[in-house]
């Protein structure tokens, strides 16, 4: 994986080839990026570039003692140049020696003390297919269903082992750690060799949530902080890489919100009817009775986790709609005319603190959504809700 290959993030791409052009480079990094900004993606490319950097040519005394160096290597190889080292076809496919990786696993059977070398396999094939994606995807990708996925105090003695060893061939061993909230008090067995390490170790860490990973562990780290991506850059991605159409990738990343993975799970469903399962449910909830709004809970609950969690995505992305028309003007801002005429609807069941209360309780949904909780419940309860945050207002048919 190359810096090219990474959606966006220019900014962050420069600083760090500027870290190695210039010879900053901290022994420990933690990429800081929410789910689908490309920490992880970011992260790899960046390792891949480190160990593919030429080792130093070893200086020694010369007979007539002079220092002189015994070959004469370059001292920098740059992103465009990667291709042609021998060593970058490894480092592409995860297996250069000394490319590390540490990420959540779970016991092969029962009583196993599991180590990330276990699913080795599982996570080259992973990053090739999935780069984007987060450690729910990780977890079932390699089976673990409802099992909590951890960085285990015996993966922790073998990053201790590994790291103790000296290169096989680059200048730098690298380990990239992905998630270190998985880390739990385990991470302190890490403290004092990310604090010292070997010489020409580098840390990179990878991480979504800042408040859960050890504040001894964030002390010890410079961090780099990953923006959200923006709208035209997501579009652009979906149009070139996904070969979506221009419209379908707009409205995609309109909703998605600087999110590529969800970017592209909204993509594999949009040939969804978001707007017209949306108007059902407005319908049954406003005129239905008890009747319909239970049938569409017990039908919304057959679509799957996925599914709900972005339609309730959709039902927040024309709330935000709604909203911005209300105080900007429908022609301050470009908005599909289905979507205007949908929000403009809206804005006539509901005022602005409705609808704000409205988004508290589909981020609330999602969230359960997200934990497993039982679909045919959360929407009957969401939908009772809805109905006394909406109940005091003349309430039009949603067409």
């Amino acid at each position: 994986m190359q810096f090219k290959d990474i959606v966006g993030q220019q900014a962050t791409k420069s600083h760090l080839i500027e870290m190695v052009e210039q010879n900053r480079l901290s022994h420990a990094l933690l990429f800081l990026g929410k789910e689908g900004s490309g920490a992880l993606p970011l992260a790899l490319a960046f390792a891949q570039f480190v160990v593919c950097q030429p080792a130093a040519s070893p200086v020694v005394e010369d007979l007539f003692g002079g220092m002189s160096a015994l070959e004469n290597k370059p001292c920098y190889i740059s992103p465009d140049e990667l291709e042609n080292q021998e060593s970058f076809q490894r480092a592409e496919k995860l297996i250069h020696p000394d490319l590390h990786f540490s990420y959540p696993v779970i016991p092969k059977k029962t009583g196993d003390k599991p180590k990330s070398s276990d699913y080795i396999t599982e996570w080259r094939e992973f990053i090739k297919q999935f780069p984007y994606s987060n450690v729910y995807d990780w977890l079932q990708f390699i089976g673990a269903e409802n099992k909590q996925g951890n960085i285990t105090a015996e993966e922790c003695n073998d990053i201790m082992r590994q790291l103790s060893l000296k290169s096989f061939e680059s200048e730098y061993k690298v380990l990239v750690l992905w998630m270190p909230e998985y880390l739990g008090k385990e991470g302190n067995k890490l403290l004092k060799l990310i604090e010292e390490p070997p010489a020409n170790t580098l840390f990179l860490l990878v991480a979504e949530d800042e408040e859960q990973i050890l504040p001894t562990i964030l002390s010890r780290c410079q961090l780099v902080k990953i923006p959200a991506l923006e709208n035209k850059e997501i579009e652009a991605a979906l149009i070139e890489r996904a070969k979506a159409s221009p419209e379908i990738a707009a409205q995609v990343a309109a909703i998605c919100e600087g999110n590529y993975r969800e970017a592209l799970q909204l993509l594999q469903h949009n040939e969804e009817d978001w707007q017209s399962l949306l108007k059902e449910w407005l319908n049954s909830t406003l005129r239905g009775g008890p009747i319909k709004q239970v049938k569409f809970a017990e039908d919304i609950s057959k679509l799957g986790r996925e599914k709900q969690k972005q339609f309730l995505r959709y039902f927040n992305h024309l709330i935000g709609q709604s909203i911005r028309i209300k105080i900007l003007g429908g022609d301050a801002f470009a908005i599909a005319e289905s979507e205007k005429d949908f929000a403009l609807r809206l804005n006539k069941i509901a005022s602005v603190s409705q609808q704000q209360a409205i988004i508290e309780e589909l981020d609330k949904a999602s969230y359960y959504i997200e934990r497993n909780a039982n679909g045919k419940m959360l929407f009957q309860a969401l939908t009772i809700k809805m109905y006394h945050i909406l109940q005091n207002k003349v309430v039009p048919t949603m067409r």
